[in-house]
């Protein structure tokens, strides 16, 4: 074969016969194999084997995954480091997902993780404040999920259904009626039991403007008072409260940080919530509380067995509809403007049954 001048310089040619040369003259190709069969082969072969002698085909992981940790640890030269290096809230986080420093993770037992998930979602026709009340309260629970809007047309019931496809063990349903009123929900899924309440003088973040502030997600203290431990319903509510409110051990979202306190207090029949941030007093070093927010306050109507269902097993007498408030208001303003208009009545009666006197003096100024 001949070639010419100008196919000999060609930048083509001289990479092929470059290349030729390297693979023949400067490593054998046997040379190349064995070194990948050393690095791949044997533990490719053993995985093989153990797979031939359980009946079934190599893994994938079983193939390429042969290094051990120490030889990973040797090579890189950053595992070990990189752990010591880890800060709190990262160990934190590794210890909730692989269960680590539970009672009876090292000796192989089955290891108990709390793993309460609430679902919070609303009634479709909810007004702006209601809606901005339940992004505080949402605020306030790592361990709770978002759903869009309960149609008006379907029953509470649904959201067990809901709660199934999603995962959750608890409910925050708001229910807004008339666009005045808001109810809540708190719900254990699906066995129960449940609460209806009314909810009262709502005070969002917002509107608030306190000045304390403190880290999102943290878990917080429950504070209950000690009313809640004088009935029998009210400490019923105190643990659904607790089952709730309360942050899971180890939660991927929660923070390993405890600085703010969600406080529950009876009275007047009403249940009032206050979310406190735990700070300390610059001069004495004393611990101190400053309100974050929101503020609202609950009023017991039923507690049913089931969950948006049931039957009643506690309904609170002193409760009062507020539909039943505004027709009391709208008959307080008819008795006023029934005196009026029976005042108009007499003056105009009297206007008619009175004597007319005449003016002498009327034709004197003609």
């Amino acid at each position: 074969m001949h070639f010419s001048r100008e196919t000999l310089c060609t930048p083509v040619f001289l990479f092929l016969t470059n290349s030729t040369a390297h693979v023949k003259g400067g490593a054998p190709s046997g040379e190349l194999m064995g070194k990948n069969k050393n690095k791949f082969g044997a533990p490719r072969a053993a995985a093989a084997a153990a797979a031939d002698d359980e009946g079934r085909r190599p893994l994938k992981d079983e193939d390429d995954c042969s290094d051990s940790d120490d030889e990973v640890a040797g090579k890189g030269g950053h595992s070990a480091p990189a752990a010591a290096g880890k800060g709190k809230l990262a160990q934190f986080e590794a210890a909730g997902k692989r269960g680590k420093g539970a009672p009876g993770a090292e000796d192989g037992q089955p290891v108990f993780r709390n793993k309460q998930r609430v679902l919070v979602l609303s009634s479709r026709g909810i007004t702006h404040r209601f809606r901005h009340l339940m992004l505080d309260v949402l605020k306030l629970l790592p361990h709770s999920t978002k759903d869009s809007k309960l149609e008006g047309k379907d029953r509470p019931m649904v959201i067990n259904e809901i709660c199934e496809m999603r995962g959750c063990n608890g409910a925050l349903y708001f229910e807004a009626r008339k666009h005045k009123d808001l109810y809540l929900w708190v719900a254990r899924t699906p066995h129960g039991p449940s609460a209806k309440f009314l909810v009262q003088n709502i005070h969002t973040m917002d509107e608030l403007k306190f000045t304390g502030n403190h880290l999102m997600y943290s878990r917080p203290f429950l504070v209950f008072d000690s009313t809640f431990d004088s009935e029998p319903h009210l400490q019923l509510l105190k643990e659904m409260f607790q089952q709730t409110f309360g942050t899971p051990k180890n939660h991927r979202r929660s923070k390993p940080f405890v600085d703010h306190t969600l406080s529950f207090y009876v009275l007047d029949g009403h249940i009032w919530i206050r979310n406190y941030q735990c700070t300390k007093h610059e001069e004495t070093g004393e611990t101190a509380l400053v309100e974050v927010g929101p503020r609202f306050c609950l009023q017991l109507h039923r507690i049913f067995a089931g969950a948006f269902q049931g039957a009643t097993i506690y309904s609170n007498v002193d409760y009062v509809s507020p539909n039943v408030v505004r027709s009391q208001e709208k008959i307080a303003k008819s008795v006023k403007y029934a005196a009026r208009t029976e005042a108009q009545k007499q003056a105009v009666l009297r206007n008619q049954t009175m004597p007319k006197l005449e003016n002498p003096f009327a034709g004197v100024f003609k």
